[in-house]
């Protein structure tokens, strides 16, 4: 354990990374702007292992978070000289090369110390044959259909894995631990379990943990980002990220550094707990099962939440997994349709689409297209107030799906004629002839925690 950190009464752990895209200013800003112990960044979701997964099967040396590389490249020194470590799931399906890149970096910048970890055991696709025959079911979660069904067509299974591998790689001494997948909030708790020395039986402490880590898992949602009354957010473009203030007994409270953008206060947290929530009094994690329900959010100075009371109870058996399986073909285009009437006219071009393709003796399903109107209320359709008056422009969007990749090429070259061949109005055609690209189905499923290994390797740069 950490001792030099062990007297501290608080310990800021911030997350600079909401998503693989996510603003580079964030966590540069989080570094360079305040004080702070661990910098956290939360690079994955379902569908990003599996475009990882591809990216590597192309080249080997690849399948991970290359802007997180780019990060650190820029960050690094500060890291240093302001004794902040990181702890990151950057390192997607390929974790290894993530860490041999990172190495590159510290042997650029001449810096001795910086320990880098790697977290693995949650892929798991060149195990599913094994685990199958050893009893694991993998029934899809949502459907109870068995994995049977799309066995040969998976392409990337990961496990959710908890927040004690993420602490021992800390025990060992690492300035920047890389995993791949795990949960969001653990990449939080990790820390805490490091610092606080909590065990897997501190149930309300880990709820703790778990809830904190939820709270500032998005990056700025819960410091004004995506927020209902966005007009009171002030200078959204400085808005500052997250930070916990993280304390051994559980409680903990949200803010965000002096001067910055944005705002902490119980509203904009409230907002953020409620985002991807099932049950709330039961959020299942391979950690703990934390109760949303019990705990006390109060302001505690400007742009400070205190957040205490949470209580958990005992995790369940089983880890959940991700796994993608390739699920046919799609193709999307768009076209703006401009002037009077632009809506009727958007209506009768998408008509024309689909006939045309019916005279070359191809035909697409009601679950096999979608037309959309944007600008009309598609985004808010079924639950839109009152009428709008009519737009002078909409676009125009349409695709198709299906398992025949050549059926579903064929949409594309009838979408841009429509420019001189349909109504009137039909100015602008975006992003190219749409060609058919892969959909990639989502399929959850539970795996029993005993069948599965994690390692942690701790790799020193300078040979100490």
């Amino acid at each position: 354990m950490a001792a030099d950190h062990r007297d501290r009464r608080e310990v800021l752990i911030a997350n600079g990374q909401g998503f693989w895209g996510d603003s580079i200013l964030g966590p540069v800003r989080l570094v360079e702007e305040g004080p702070l112990d661990y910098l956290t960044l939360d690079y994955l979701a379902e569908v990003t292992m599996s475009i990882m997964q591809k990216l590597r099967s192309r080249d080997p040396s690849k399948g991970y978070a290359t802007d997180f590389v780019t990060l650190i490249d820029r960050i690094l020194p500060a890291l240093v000289e302001r004794d902040v470590r990181v702890v990151a799931n950057a390192g997607g399906v390929n974790p290894h090369a993530c860490k041999d890149a990172l190495l590159e970096v510290v042997a650029r910048h001449g810096l001795d110390g910086v320990k880098i970890a790697v977290v693995e055991g949650d892929d798991i696709l060149g195990r599913l044959d094994e685990l199958t025959d050893a009893g694991e079911v993998f029934a899809n979660m949502d459907t109870g259909r068995p994995l049977s069904e799309v066995r040969e067509r998976i392409t990337s299974a990961n496990v959710y894995l908890g927040a004690f591998p993420i602490a021992e790689a800390l025990d060992q001494g690492a300035r920047i631990v890389i995993t791949g997948r795990g949960t969001d909030p653990g990449l939080v708790l990790g820390p805490m379990i490091h610092e606080f020395g909590w065990g897997t039986q501190d149930h309300d402490l880990l709820a703790a943990g778990t809830v904190a880590g939820h709270i500032i898992e998005c990056g700025a949602q819960c410091t004004g980002g995506n927020y209902t009354d966005w007009r009171s957010i002030e200078d959204m473009a400085r808005i500052g990220y997250p930070i916990v203030a993280a304390r051994p007994d559980g409680e903990f409270t949200v803010t965000k550094h002096d001067g910055t953008g944005g705002r902490v206060d119980v509203d904009t947290v409230t907002h953020q707990l409620a985002y991807e929530m099932g049950d709330p009094a039961n959020y299942v994690t391979p950690d703990v099962i934390a109760d949303f329900t019990s705990f006390r959010l109060e302001q505690d100075g400007r742009d400070r939440v205190k957040v205490s009371g949470v209580t958990g109870a005992p995790p369940t058996p089983t880890y959940k997994v991700s796994m993608a399986y390739r699920d046919g073909w799609k193709a999307v285009g768009q076209l703006t349709v401009a002037g009077p009437d632009a809506v009727e006219k958007a209506r009768v071009c998408a008509e024309i689409v689909w006939d045309r393709l019916r005279l070359d003796g191809v035909e697409f399903g009601p679950d096999e297209r979608m037309v959309e109107l944007v600008g009309a209320n598609t985004c808010h359709a079924g639950i839109a107030a009152a009428e709008t008056p009519e737009p002078s422009e909409v676009v125009l969007r349409m695709g198709v799906k299906g398992t025949d990749r050549a059926k579903v090429d064929r949409f594309g070259p009838e979408l841009v004629p429509l420019v001189t061949s349909g109504p009137p109005g039909v100015t602008g055609f975006a992003g190219g002839r749409p060609k058919a690209t892969e959909i990639i189905g989502f399929w959850p499923a539970l795996v029993t925690k005993e069948r599965i290994e994690t390692s942690v390797e701790v790799f020193d740069p300078s040979g100490a």
